[in-house]
Formats: C-alpha cells, sequence, structure tokens
C-alpha cells in the first residue's frame, strides 16, 4: 500500500475516534438531564449506587458475549481499584456532596476544568504524552468557551461556598488523573476495564447507599427508575466502554477534553427538545469549545497533511 493510502487510512481512523469523542460528550453531557429526573426522588447514594451496579451487569454481559475474561491477577485489580476511586467512588461521591453546597452553573465550570488538571499533571509529573504549547492554548481556550456557553456570571460567586468549590475542583483533579491512570491498562480491553472498574465501584457504593439512604423506604417511579437505568446502562456502561477506547488511541489529553464538549451537548439539547435560541456568547463560546478540542488532539503531523493534488504530483 503506498504512503498516500496509508495516510488517508490513519486519517480516516483519526475521525473516526472524533466520532466515538463526540459521542461520549453526548453520554455524559446527557447524564445530567437524567440525574435531574432520578435524583428528584432517588437519593443521590443510591442513585450512584444504581447506577455502577447496572453498568457492572451490562458490562459483564457484554464481556461474557465476546468471550473475555476478567482479570486473574491481584496486581491489575489493584490498579482497577484505584480507577475506580478516581473515575467513580471518589469522584461521583465528592461530586455529589459539592454540588448540594454550590450553584449548579458555577459547579459545571469548575468540573469542565479536568483536561486543565490533566495538561498541568503531564508537563509537571507524568510526561506520559507530549503536551506541547497547542495543546496548552487548546485546554485554555477550551474552558473560555465553556465559560461562555454556561454563561460568565456563573464565576461571579467564585469565591463563595469555598467548601464546594473545592469539591467540585477535587472532582474534576480526580477525573484528570483517571484520564492518565487508565493508561496503565494497556494489556486490557476496554470492556475488561470498564467492567473491573464498576465492580470496585458496586462493591464500594453499593453498602454505602444501604447505609446512608436505607433505600428499602424508597417508592420511586417508573419515570425515575427509567432514567436510573438510562444513567446506569447508556451514561456509564456504554459511556466507558468509548472511554477507556479513547485513551488508547486519543490519550488522556484527548479524551479529557470531551469535558469541553459536555456544555455544548446542553445547549443543543436545550435547542432540541426546548426550543431555545443561540445568543452570540453562547456561539462564540461553542466556537471556542470546539477549537480548543482541536487543538489538544492534534498530532505534530497533522499540520503538515499533503495536499490530495501534492501527493499526485
Amino acid at each position: 500500500m503506498s504512503e498516500p493510502a496509508v495516510s488517508a487510512q490513519a486519517h480516516s481512523r483519526r475521525w473516526i475516534e472524533f466520532g466515538f469523542l463526540g459521542l461520549l460528550a453526548v453520554l455524559w453531557g446527557s447524564s445530567y438531564l437524567f440525574i435531574s429526573i432520578a435524583v428528584a426522588e432517588v437519593p443521590p447514594f443510591t442513585l450512584i449506587a444504581i447506577r455502577v451496579t447496572l453498568a457492572a451487569a451490562f458490562l459483564l454481559a457484554i464481556m461474557h458475549w465476546r468471550g473475555e475474561h476478567l482479570p486473574r491477577d491481584g496486581k491489575t485489580w489493584q490498579q482497577l481499584l484505584v480507577q475506580s476511586f478516581l473515575n467513580a467512588i471518589g469522584a461521583w461521591t465528592i461530586l455529589a456532596w459539592g454540588q448540594q453546597h454550590v450553584d449548579s452553573a458555577l459547579a459545571s465550570v469548575l468540573n469542565s476544568t479536568s483536561p486543565l488538571f490533566v495538561f498541568l499533571f503531564t508537563v509537571a509529573l507524568t510526561r506520559h504524552e507530549p503536551a506541547g504549547a497547542l495543546k496548552f492554548a487548546g485546554a485554555f481556550l477550551g474552558f473560555f468557551g465553556v465559560v461562555l456557553i454556561v454563561g460568565a456570571e456563573a464565576i461571579e460567586g467564585l469565591g463563595m461556598q469555598i467548601a464546594g468549590q473545592l469539591a467540585a475542583l477535587t472532582g474534576a483533579m480526580l477525573y484528570a488523573g483517571a484520564a492518565i491512570y487508565g493508561k496503565k491498562f494497556a494489556h486490557l480491553s476496554a470492556t475488561q476495564t470498564a467492567a473491573g472498574t464498576m465492580i470496585w465501584a458496586s462493591v464500594w457504593l453499593v453498602p454505602l447507599a444501604l447505609i446512608i439512604d436505607q433505600p428499602w423506604r424508597l417508592a420511586p417511579s417508573s419515570q425515575a427508575m427509567g432514567a436510573a437505568a438510562m444513567l446506569g446502562l447508556f451514561c456509564t456502561g456504554i459511556a466507558l466502554l468509548i472511554y477507556f477506547r479513547l485513551i488508547k488511541t486519543l490519550g488522556s489529553l484527548g479524551v479529557a477534553s470531551q469535558a469541553y464538549l459536555r456544555a455544548g451537548v446542553g445547549v443543543l439539547l436545550g435547542i432540541v427538545f426546548l426550543g431555545e435560541e443561540i445568543t452570540w456568547p453562547v456561539g462564540l463560546g461553542l466556537l471556542a469549545a470546539l477549537v480548543g478540542v482541536a487543538a489538544m488532539n492534534m498530532r505534530p503531523g497533522d499540520q503538515k497533511q499533503p495536499s490530495p493534488v501534492a501527493s499526485r504530483q
């Protein structure tokens, strides 16, 4: 196969991964809708426990269908426990607490800072993948876009309700750690990693929900349980399959960049289902977020792609 054909094939595969990145942003962006529906009748810890348990069962079924098996060595399970804490147990618990003490708009802005933390951790500590000036600019441009989308007034409360804001930032830091630590599972399939992560989350969060919420006393409606089911199966089970795939293909900073796209998903959902209109600050924010994500996912060779005409000369 000629070099231009190989390059075109690799370029095509990259676009497939970008498609998965957009789908991941849709799944995690829509999770806020399902959480808002379910949490009106189901306490946060019970909702999280339902979410991870359904996801674990779904992922185990996928593994069985694919003929895969769970890891058998203790070291991998220890690493999966760390990943589960970063991705679910710690991050979701502290965010659930923090969102009770800080405005939701400000919480969403603070929670979107995970790409910035991925960049800082990569440059200062891990250096596991390239993180140059272009990715740095992309990370800040994407964050600026989120602020415009959510509304600049959201950051007016910055400095107040310190505990809640620190909780939101800590959750973002844990997400950043998860994107970096997830590189350790190159020897596992995305299904194995996702299933192991959710199994550990179930082991810890189900007992916590039983102790704190006493869910046997609840009587949620079919609408609330339906939202919880969507949250567990689609926004967690399928989303994690995509997430661990993208860690391998786009890298830590690339997969973290979906945090900027999630805000745009909220806007699109409002347009489609609520008939909302895009204001110029939101439109500018969407553009900034998209350009920032593109910059964060750009590789050195992407800037030197030969044109189709040049490749034939």
